[in-house]
């Protein structure tokens, strides 16, 4: 998210670069082949996912790397991993990945409706003057709602997270119902990294220049 306060828009720092891409798709790639190189077999598939989800961690602390998006991945991935051991059926290991795009909807949605819309709140964060430079502060960071054109335009950024996540679960959800675990799992690859780095363009695109407007002073009332 830190990309849309970005002068240039760049694809590979959206993704993570290389190795985000790579860490992204390997567990759920590897899950998917292995299972249906296995003859369905989860046990197999299971573990090759857990694997390629540990060694990225390990690799970045071989490294001595920042490991906080390997690690999230770990996380992600071992829910996964345990859901569907548990219930033994293959179409459980992306049902986390589900619930998260649920959360993720409901939370871009209600920012918008509540007047907080999420890009604003990123923009506040990573801008120059917000709470995590070296002087900002939370006023500085919210000082755009104080403007209704700043307003608007980033709740107008924040509707293509809206789409993005209410997309991946329309076409998701019925392949989970239906136990396509391959279709499934293509599916999540497709609507993961391509149509987020999609999303973080058209919200860029969306704000490009609002970091350098400052918020309108609200007008004093009259005596």
């Amino acid at each position: 998210m830190r990309a849309l306060t970005a002068e240039q828009f760049s694809v590979a720092d959206a993704v993570g670069g290389v190795r985000g891409v790579v860490e992204s798709v390997a567990p759920g790639l590897l899950f998917v082949v292995v299972y249906l190189a296995s003859g369905q077999r989860l046990t197999p598939a299971l573990i090759a996912a857990a694997g390629a989800a540990v060694v990225a961690v390990v690799v970045r602390l071989v490294q001595r790397t920042p490991v906080t998006q390997a690690f999230s991945g770990l996380v992600g991935v071992g829910i996964g991993v345990i859901w569907a051991w548990r219930s033994g059926d293959a179409s459980d290991y992306f049902a986390y990945g589900l619930w998260v795009n649920v959360a993720y909807l409901l939370a871009t949605l209600v920012s918008i409706l509540a007047g907080w819309p999420l890009v604003g709140l990123v923009m506040g964060l990573f801008r120059a003057e917000g709470p995590l430079s070296s002087n900002g502060s939370w006023g500085a960071a919210v000082a755009w709602r104080a403007d209704p054109v700043l307003r608007r335009r980033y709740a107008l950024a924040t509707w293509p997270w809206v789409a993005m996540f209410g997309v991946r679960l329309a076409v998701q959800v019925p392949l989970y119902l239906a136990d396509e675990v391959a279709w499934l799992g293509t599916a999540k690859l497709a609507m993961g990294l391509p149509l987020t780095a999609l999303t973080l363009w058209l919200s860029w695109s969306l704000v490009r220049g609002s970091a350098a407007l400052p918020a309108r002073p609200r007008p004093l009332p009259e005596p």
